[in-house]
């Protein structure tokens, strides 16, 4: 038996998480452990619906604001940081959530030992990237690693050039350092996921949307428009910004546009999660019943 356990609180983007884990929070009187993937940079905190102030001085949260637009980060080094944070925690409850699933994988499953790159081998392909263009870096990558290729998201530049430096700094397919082993950990696990009838999560996300503009969210894009070649940026709600400011489009079709994408995104989460068999779902505004299972779950553990 476990002395530790973990909960995990998913959902598709604007499903209402926050609101929900942070009344879970307050319940068991934990910090909440952050697991969004942009929420950690802290010049970008509209448009990633950021935790805000009010909300954080209600619980402690880890990983929002806490980084950079510049600074490396990963789902690896995540994994490191979170369970760092798990085993220095006295209570024998933590808790995580949010929609990154990488993330939320990284914690409950573990990441591969895939090596670090060097950097004049990061350095050559981002140079390569910027002469021959994504498309040839795709080609590339079809023919050093074809199984990489059949999956991996083709139109997400960081990823083809992650597996095409290990490809060549290696010698060896990026496939190959993928054993998707599953790591032991040393706390139970209760996944919860967070869903609401289809018609209205798009609306609320389209209100969302809508909302992050009226808070600012394109003085938000404009002050980060320097910096727009980042990966942190290459994200739904800046990419469409930032062609409004380069006047390729008006604010209305950009706006149409982010929460199209966003739609997209919650689906894509949805594919992911429903996946992974051991989430319980329950609608967001269920708080009761969420906490009637933690506790059912956690009495059957204790036994």
């Amino acid at each position: 038996m476990q002395d530790k356990t973990l909960i995990v609180i998913t959902g598709p983007t604007g499903v209402g998480k926050t609101e929900a884990t942070l009344h879970i929070a307050e319940h068991f009187g934990v910090p909440v452990i952050n697991a969004d993937s942009r929420q950690i940079f802290s010049e970008i905190p509209i448009g990633t619906a950021a935790p805000t102030a009010e909300q954080q001085q209600r619980v402690q949260h880890y990983f929002v604001g806490s980084h950079h637009l510049e600074d490396y980060y990963s789902a690896s080094l995540y994994e490191q940081d979170v369970l760092k944070i798990i085993n220095a925690q006295h209570s024998p409850i933590a808790l995580l959530s949010g929609g990154s699933m990488m993330y939320i994988d990284a914690v409950c499953k573990g990441i591969d030992d895939i090596p670090t790159i060097l950097p004049e081998i990061r350095e050559k392909m981002m140079q390569r990237l910027e002469t021959e263009g994504l498309e040839e870096m795709c080609k590339l990558l079809r023919k050093l690693d074809p199984e990489h290729w059949e999956t991996v998201d083709r139109n997400n530049q960081r990823r083809v050039i992650h597996a095409l430096e290990i490809c060549i700094q290696t010698g060896k397919t990026y496939t190959s350092f993928r054993s998707n082993t599953v790591k032991k950990r040393p706390f139970n696990i209760i996944k919860i996921g967070l869903n609401r009838d289809r018609e209205e999560l798009y609306s609320r996300i389209n209100q969302r949307v809508l909302q992050m503009i009226d808070q600012g969210m394109i003085e938000e894009a404009l002050h980060v428009y320097p910096k727009r070649e980042l990966n942190s940026l290459n994200t739904v709600g800046y990419k469409e910004l930032f062609e409004y400011l380069d006047g390729l489009t008006t604010l209305d079709k950009a706006i149409f546009k982010i929460q199209s994408n966003t739609r997209r995104y919650a689906r894509k989460q949805l594919t992911w999660y429903k996946k992974d068999v051991a989430f319980r779902w329950f609608s967001p505004d269920n708080v009761e019943e969420i906490l009637n299972y933690i506790h059912t779950t956690l009495s059957n553990t204790s036994k």
